[in-house]
């Protein structure tokens, strides 16, 4: 069954999250002028994000994706990231700048922090549209280096951000309210 629209009310409007991304895009020029940096974007949710992230950006970027999954289509995590696309180049010596379109339980990072630490990059920081503090799980205390918002701990869909594949679309960010709200 594909869920209802009328179920998402905007928690942060496209004005917002412009304005916010062409911030972040200039603090990363200025901490990153003169070195180089890649963009690894974690599909499939990052990618309104990273397009604009880029864009906002003034050095000279490399890009490149990989996919991992833990939330198996639902409305919570399973607690289990598994790799589905790993990178196409080497990241070895690189200025590297992982990019989410949400922080929750912070286990997708902390594997992927573990999985980047044996390529040995220069450097790892963490971009995030979302922050949402207060899904982290025990033992997964970290803090992203670039943060967009910082949210409540409520679902939530649109600019990437889906559920079961419906709502990445739409160019705010929105709380999904499920049909047993209404009850």
């Amino acid at each position: 069954m594909i869920p209802s629209i009328e179920r998402v009310s905007t928690l942060i409007d496209r004005p917002r999250i412009e304005a916010r991304i062409a911030e972040l895009g200039a603090r990363i020029s200025e901490e990153y002028a003169g070195r180089d940096l890649t963009m690894v974007g974690i599909l499939k949710g990052s990618v309104p994000f990273l397009s604009d992230l880029m864009r906002a950006i003034t050095v000279p970027v490399q890009v490149d994706f990989l996919e991992v999954s833990s939330y198996g289509g639902g409305m919570e995590s399973s607690g289990v990231v598994r790799l589905v696309k790993d990178l196409s180049h080497p990241i070895e010596g690189k200025n590297v700048l992982i990019v989410e379109d949400i922080v929750d339980t912070g286990l997708t990072l902390r594997y992927l922090l573990d999985v980047f630490a044996h390529r040995k990059p220069a450097s790892v920081a963490i971009a995030t549209l979302l922050d949402k503090p207060e899904g982290r799980q025990p033992g997964t205390p970290l803090l992203p280096d670039y943060i967009g918002f910082t949210i409540p701990n409520r679902f939530v869909v649109g600019y990437g951000l889906d559920l079961g594949g419906y709502f990445r679309n739409i160019p705010y960010v929105g709380v999904y309210h499920p049909p047993e709200e209404d009850e």
